[in-house]
């Protein structure tokens, strides 16, 4: 328990220093954010708000989970497990290309950063040397980071050994690919608001802590009754997730409206990158679906307005993402944020008791 509170309390301590730091150094460089010209007027005041406040909430997350680490392998003498390092590669690695599309963009004082086909190659790189990673590392613990399968909970729905070894490892390969992509770009579309992202992933990480404690609790070999799951080292796991809660909540401080500086692809990539991580990493990458609920409705807003635009040259939401769409219908920014704060906690809720209920039913307590 101890562990859990030094990785909260040290995230905290260092998302309230390093984040007014970061402010300073980027206005001393005259790094502000772009503002685009075709979104609602009222955000062409924030032009020149500071941005790369991403930084702040990376290096937060990884001095958090860091100090509780070193207090864990010096009073326990339990090494930071392969589960823990590999899911900080993923959000490290891909903090890494949000902050070179940053660099670019405030450099250029344009809109312009990475070309697409460069953000591309970058994020299939790490997605592929994760995903190999965690299927053949060495473990201390008897189980790889991740599941050979797609998982609801647990038990894998489809279990990509069917199709031999080598063809497995491909589709595995393409999976992990495709649920980083797709956990990126939604938490970066979300990223359009003061707080909006920061807020919401504060309540959706929130629900990874209580599900990977859970698991780290009646985990194989824990000598619990009930169902027990496979997960490796969900304790290292829950110390990323509570990390991650107060490097939001740390910088939330900052990012609420007015903002003072914004996250940018530095964070919003990074934490899409740790959120993809930790659903595969806990075995429940389709229930993530609805613990990041708000995520998959503001990127389906976005796909649903450009295949409407393309096909039937008309266009569902007045703008897309869908909290433009709300602006646009005369919500104060605030009223939007908080509202889809409300949206999320009720998809993280739901996502927690669902979970549960796997376990009592698995477990025979509940038929």
């Amino acid at each position: 328990m101890k562990g859990y509170i030094i990785a909260f309390i040290v995230s905290l301590v260092a998302a309230f220093t390093l984040t007014p730091l970061t402010i300073h150094t980027v206005q001393k460089l005259h790094y502000g954010q772009y503002i685009r010209q075709d979104g609602p007027q009222t955000h062409l005041m924030k032009r020149g708000t500071p941005t790369l406040g991403g930084v702040a909430i990376v290096l937060s997350i990884i001095l958090g989970w860091g100090i509780a680490a070193l207090y864990r392998y010096y009073s326990r003498h339990i090494i930071p497990s392969w589960a823990a390092v590999l899911t900080l590669f993923c959000m490290t690695g891909f903090g890494l290309i949000g902050f070179i599309d940053d660099f670019l963009k405030v450099k250029k004082k344009n809109n312009l950063g990475l070309t697409i086909h460069a953000k591309l190659i970058g994020q299939f790189v790490i997605a592929t040397v994760y995903a190999v990673a965690s299927l053949v590392l060495p473990l201390h613990s008897s189980f790889h980071v991740a599941r050979f399968g797609i998982s609801w909970v647990e038990t894998p729905i489809i279990n990509l050994a069917f199709a031999g070894k080598t063809l497995g490892l491909i589709l595995f390969i393409i999976w992990v690919n495709f649920l980083m992509t797709a956990w990126t770009n939604a938490i970066n579309l979300t990223d359009g608001l003061d707080g909006l992202a920061a807020g919401s992933s504060m309540i959706a990480f929130s629900g990874f802590a209580v599900i990977a404690f859970w698991e780290s609790y009646h985990i194989i070999g824990s000598h619990n009754s009930g169902f027990e799951y496979t997960s490796s080292d969900p304790q290292d796991l829950a110390l990323i997730a509570l990390a991650a809660v107060a490097a939001c909540l740390g910088f939330l401080w900052y990012n609420t409206n007015p903002a003072e500086i914004f996250m940018g692809d530095t964070g919003s990539l990074a934490l899409g990158g740790l959120f993809a991580a930790m659903s595969v990493n806990l075995h429940i990458e389709l229930l993530a679906i609805i613990l990041g609920g708000l995520f998959i409705l503001e990127v389906s807003s976005d796909v649903i307005q450009i295949f409407s635009f393309h096909v039937f040259h008309k266009r569902v939401f007045k703008m897309a993402p869908l909290h433009h769409h709300f602006e646009l219908l005369g919500w104060k920014e605030t009223r939007v944020v908080v509202r889809f704060w409300m949206i999320e906690f009720g998809f993280t809720l739901i996502a927690v008791i669902l979970f549960y209920v796997d376990w009592l039913v698995k477990s025979g307590q509940l038929h």
